[in-house]
């Protein structure tokens, strides 16, 4: 491929697809595990896993297997029929958590938000509409997620924010408290601030949420669009962390790319949403079940936890002498292969200059350098995407140096 190979389909982007991001120069055509090539043929070490998606690694054979086989065989019928998929991934799914109802969808945003309507559907007859979430979270770009989302940067534009949700500081119980009322229905939190700069919830905070709930007889709700799936070393957070929440969203690595979300609630809450109080035309579809099946099957069969585990003993090792060793990191926080470096300034030029030395990376805030490997990682990736970090930290030294 030649470079006008890229500008060319740069050039469309910029001419056809509505500018709501910015994204890198950079044309990505083809993916293998942990490693992404452009149109050029340009490889690269993949530790963004399409913001936490690609858990499996890209194309993995296993996953790509079933979706090439349901998709031959059927694809979609609607949920006004039963298909064999859907029933299977909820026990899959249910079997692995704490044993509740499981709702399908296509994405994280629509996991939140009828999650968000569940809880207001139990409340109701109580006058209990309120949720309390956390300053700093995120939940999703439609408006009832984007209300719950505690940081204003991206409701700006989108007001008046919808009614019924209260921000609180996250990992602070008293304020939480204090924000309880008779109208509140529910406390969603995310056992790990992603977007917010991958800061984790203290165990004590998810502990007393859980103690405070069950006292005031309202939901605790967990939002596991990023966190989950194996990241922390468990199927979910909550598993990591010990505390069950009555309900809880997921999406993202679900399908490992293919898209699906879903809710689970806790069997006694089984009955609150009835015929017609929720849908999704495309939720549960065979072919995105059958995605969704093929990847806890191999997170399972596979040992992926154990990987993701032993993996990222050996990459917050590594992380830990980077830090010691390098005045730029302040700060190395999460869970599992769920990680961020806090930096002294802007992160965009570390993202750059690691993206020129062949390693993908995220920002989480202004300052925080995220990483989100696939959980097949190896140790050659940990050493490779180290260094790399470590090169790129070097080049910002250098280039601050030559602006003294």
């Amino acid at each position: 491929m030649t470079t006008e190979n890229s500008e060319h389909f740069l050039d469309l982007h910029q001419k056809y697809v509505l500018g709501t991001y910015s994204p890198a120069q950079l044309v990505l055509n083809r993916g293998s595990m942990a490693k992404l090539y452009d149109v050029q043929g340009n490889e690269y070490l993949d530790f963004t896993s399409g913001i936490g998606v690609c858990n499996l690694g890209h194309c993995h054979p296993r996953v790509t297997e079933a979706i090439q086989r349901q998709a031959a065989k059927l694809v979609h019928t609607s949920n006004l029929f039963a298909n064999e998929n859907q029933p299977k991934l909820a026990h899959l799914i249910s079997e692995h958590t704490f044993g509740g109802k499981l709702f399908f969808c296509n994405s994280g945003a629509e996991a939140n938000e009828g999650m968000i309507k569940f809880a207001r559907k139990w409340g109701q007859e109580q006058g209990r509409y309120e949720m309390i979430t956390m300053d700093n979270s995120f939940h999703g770009r439609t408006l009832a997620t984007l209300a719950a989302t505690g940081r204003e940067k991206y409701r700006k534009g989108f007001q008046p924010d919808l009614e019924g949700f209260v921000h609180t500081p996250f990992n602070d119980i008293e304020s939480v408290k204090k924000a309880v009322s008779d109208k509140t229905a529910a406390v969603l939190v995310e056992p790990i601030q992603g977007e917010g700069g991958v800061i984790p919830a203290q165990p004590e905070f998810l502990r007393q949420l859980r103690q405070l709930c069950d006292d005031k007889g309202i939901l605790l709700l967990f939002d596991e669009v990023q966190c989950g799936m194996g990241r922390t070393t468990d199927l979910f957070a909550h598993k990591t962390y010990g505390v069950t929440p009555d309900a809880t969203a997921m999406a993202k690595a679900l399908g490992n790319g293919f898209p699906i979300g879903a809710f689970e609630v806790a069997k006694q809450y089984g009955d609150v949403l009835t015929p017609g109080t929720h849908a999704s035309t495309f939720g549960g579809s065979p072919l995105a079940a059958a995605a969704g099946i093929a990847v806890i099957e191999t997170i399972f069969e596979e040992g992926l936890l154990q990987n993701c585990e032993k993996m990222a003993a050996q990459l917050w090792g590594q992380l830990h002498q980077l830090k010691n060793n390098n005045e730029h990191v302040k700060d190395l926080r999460g869970s599992g292969l769920m990680i961020g470096l806090e930096l002294d300034s802007p992160v965009g030029d570390v993202l750059s200059a690691c993206r020129n030395k062949g390693l993908l990376a995220l920002p989480a805030g202004q300052n925080v350098l995220r990483l989100l490997p696939p959980l097949i990682i190896e140790n050659e990736h940990i050493s490779q995407a180290v260094e790399t970090i470590e090169e790129a930290l070097k080049a910002l030294d250098q280039q601050q140096n030559s602006q003294d």
